[in-house]
């Protein structure tokens, strides 16, 4: 497998990548090298190509990329617990020993050397059986179950995600794997809200049906003190947006709960008063790690039940890696955009 260069992307700055070869990494005996088999362009690398990487830890003249599944093409003398051409998820920060190159681990090379290889923590194993186009899904999951077990969701409860990007999507899907009764994605694209019907999700266009009657025709309804409410009990932001916010001010009865997953730029304001009220439980991203996560979300996708595969919408190698991060923005015709080797 060894050649003598590989290609590799580098961010610049926005606006700005390249394409480079560089010279295949030497393995030593305690590395390992994986190559690349599709990686998933994040949201993360399409705001660091509009705008700047800095506040997403994309840094300028890093390799970059951190969505892929690899297959295994060496492995030192000491690494144990791996073999060649299993499937892996190159672990983020874990995986070169630093934190702050989380987003730059170079998912969108053709190779990446794995120093002081440990398997289950520099590399987390992807049963091989799981297609590729599936695997290549996995970190998103992560983020999507994080948010969703936050929640803590079972039998009994429902839940309105909003937001049906891939975040949305995989959260969603979390949820009603978890348990949840019913489960809501709403958006303004008509492109992923059908995704979402077809991952069997109910899904609300909010800016062509009024959100609320709609969700109290598929919810039921409460009275607070605020009046009548939405009898949903779990909401999920994975917009990242003041309407995300303003959507669940006007729907969450008491106890509602709300997870915000997506990452927001600017303050947005909320009635304290009705939080007081209604008790309302609002908390972060949620903080389960990845490895705990990892059997979960194999599971599910084993199982057969979703066609995730179907949700790589686009594919493209990766000297148009710039094609790729703008395709990546592009809520009208895109899911989830991916590079593949």
């Amino acid at each position: 497998m060894p050649t003598d260069s590989y290609k590799a992307a580098i961010f610049r700055g926005p606006g700005s990548v390249d394409v480079v070869d560089l010279p295949y990494p030497e393995c030593g005996p305690d590395d390992a090298v994986v190559r690349n088999l599709m990686a998933g362009v994040c949201g993360s690398d399409v705001s660091a190509y509009r705008h700047g990487g800095d506040d997403h830890m994309v840094w300028r003249d890093h390799e970059f990329g951190h969505e892929a599944i690899s297959e295994v093409v060496q492995l030192g003398s000491n690494v144990k617990g791996l073999a060649l051409g299993d499937h892996v998820f190159v672990n983020q920060g874990k995986a070169l020993r630093d934190m702050s190159r989380m987003a730059t681990v170079g998912s969108f090379s053709e190779f990446v050397r794995i120093p002081q290889c440990e398997p289950g923590y520099s590399l987390l194993p992807i049963d091989n059986a799981i297609p590729v186009k599936t695997a290549v899904l996995f970190e998103p999951f992560v983020i999507g179950a994080r948010g969703a077990k936050s929640l803590n969701p079972e039998p009994g409860k429902s839940a309105i995600v909003f937001g049906a990007g891939i975040i949305g999507l995989s959260a969603a899907i979390m949820l009603q794997w978890y348990g949840c009764d019913k489960v809501m994605v709403v958006d303004i694209s008509d492109f992923r809200l059908e995704n979402a019907r077809r991952m069997g999700l109910l899904a609300c266009n909010s800016a062509k049906e009024d959100l609320v009657s709609r969700a109290m025709a598929e919810f039921g309804s409460q009275q607070t003190f605020f009046g009548e409410r939405c009898g949903a009990q779990l909401y999920l932001d994975a917009v990242g947006l003041k309407p995300a916010i303003d959507s669940f001010a006007q729907l969450a009865g008491r106890e509602a709960k709300l997870a915000i997953v997506g990452v927001h730029h600017e303050p947005v304001a909320i009635d304290l008063l009705a939080v007081c009220y209604g008790n309302w439980h609002i908390g972060g991203c949620g903080n389960s790690e990845i490895e705990a996560l990892r059997p979960e979300i194999e599971e599910m996708m084993l199982s057969g039940r979703y066609d995730l595969s179907s949700l790589v919408t686009h594919e493209y190698g990766v000297e148009q890696i710039a094609e790729a991060l703008v395709m990546g923005g592009n809520a009208k015709e895109a899911q989830k955009v991916c590079i593949a080797f």
